[in-house]
């Protein structure tokens, strides 16, 4: 990728102008702007990178939001569905940009499709920013002459992957956020509360409770060697994170998510949700259904419901249907299957999986909501009796001495 360049200029009748160019150094820049009637009066070096094949943005580093891709591809849904030309809406999404990363890639694609290239294949330079799902659809927009309807369910489908992760997020900050003020709340009781009781119950001339010995030595024990827990909770990390990300290990994790007592039927839901509105969208914006199903089993993010797709898919190719290979891996629900089934009989399937997405987002919503309610008095009760055994370790010894006295 060759430098960019901010500048500033003034049009042939007098509007003042701003923005960014690429060009091989600043000389090449003034050429560029002159050439579509531009006067500079300041330009300056934002970036010098080399090549990349990445199509990140090497000088910013960060990506792009969901929302504000979702929200830039909603303005250039209503640019094109007004007729304005392609490069015309680009520029303007350009101008209004806040973002700078975002700003910058759109500068790019701008000047790619003003030289010819297609929109799809300008934003493929840039997989940090634009997914396969993304780019498929505009080549399937452009290709099918509908470009502007397929930007605005593209929008769709980014709102609804950006509220789904959120109410996962959401629901779960709670439990989390109590799960850490208690972690600490017990690691400043066993490190600067027991220690100083140690004292008083060691100088008692009586046996000591074992449940009062037992609060001792871990006190001692995270007070003497706590960074050898530090160390092994750190090591027990990495080795989890690295075991769960091999080709070994993810498998056998993925399963088990889905296996939990707990947490497995809300990452289900979840799997379907991606699914089902993934191939919804792309199958009503034209996409092949060959290509809808190896994007839809890449962004499902769970091994063995990727690999039932993925036999679906096998058998699309041998002519045969798509519910029975997902009925047969018994990762599927039933309503799922049937509703697939109708769908594909009837020639409904894109609206089939429509309403499967939409059910399967309410149902998240509902059971985050239930299990927040049941997380909440579950650590209550837990972190009582964990407090109610720590008091009594301590009190009873205290109140024996009360009594000796």
């Amino acid at each position: 990728m060759a430098p960019i360049f901010d500048f500033k200029a003034f049009s042939t009748n007098g509007k003042a102008q701003k923005g960014i160019i690429e060009a091989e150094n600043s000389k090449v820049a003034r050429q560029k702007l002159k050439k579509q009637g531009l006067m500079v009066t300041e330009i300056t070096e934002k970036s010098a990178s080399k090549p990349s094949s990445s199509g990140s943005v090497p000088f910013l580093g960060g990506r792009v939001s969901v929302k504000e891709i979702a929200l830039m591809t909603r303005q250039l849904a209503s640019l094109i569905k007004a007729n304005i030309p392609l490069v015309e809406a680009l520029n303007a999404l350009v101008e209004q940009t806040e973002v700078e990363v975002l700003k910058v890639v759109l500068e790019k694609v701008r000047q790619d499709v003003n030289e010819g290239t297609s929109l799809a294949k300008a934003l493929s330079a840039h997989p940090k920013v634009f997914d396969n799902i993304f780019v498929n659809m505009v080549e399937a927009g452009e290709s099918s002459g509908t470009l502007s309807l397929v930007l605005l369910r593209l929008a769709d489908l980014k709102e609804a992957q950006m509220r789904l992760r959120n109410k996962v997020v959401s629901g779960m900050t709670y439990p989390v956020l109590m799960m850490g003020v208690a972690s600490l709340l017990m690691i400043g009781i066993f490190t600067f509360v027991i220690p100083k009781l140690t004292k008083v119950f060691e100088s008692m001339n009586k046996p000591i409770p074992p449940s009062t010995k037992a609060l001792m030595w871990a006190s001692g024990f995270v007070t003497e060697w706590w960074y050898l827990l530090v160390a092994g909770l750190v090591i027990g990390i990495i080795a989890f994170s690295r075991y769960i990300s091999s080709a070994a290990g993810r498998p056998k994790w993925d399963a088990f998510k889905l296996r939990s007592p707990v947490f497995g039927s809300l990452v289900r839901m979840v799997a379907m949700t991606r699914f089902a509105s993934t191939m919804g969208t792309l199958l009503g914006s034209g996409v092949p259904i060959l290509t809808a199903m190896s994007i839809a089993r890449n962004l499902v993010d769970n091994v063995p419901i990727s690999n039932a797709i993925s036999k679906a898919r096998e058998n699309i190719t041998e002519g045969q249907s798509i519910a029975d290979p997902l009925r047969r891996s018994g990762e599927f629900p039933p309503v799922v299957i049937h509703m697939i089934s109708i769908g594909e009989k009837t020639g409904e399937l894109p609206g089939m999986l429509k309403n499967i997405a939409d059910t399967y987002e309410e149902q998240v919503t509902a059971k985050i909501e239930g299990m927040t309610a049941l997380i909440e008095p579950a650590m209550i009760i837990g972190m009582g009796l964990v407090v109610g055994f720590i008091v009594m370790a301590v009190f009873v010894p205290l109140l024996d001495i009360s009594n000796l006295k």
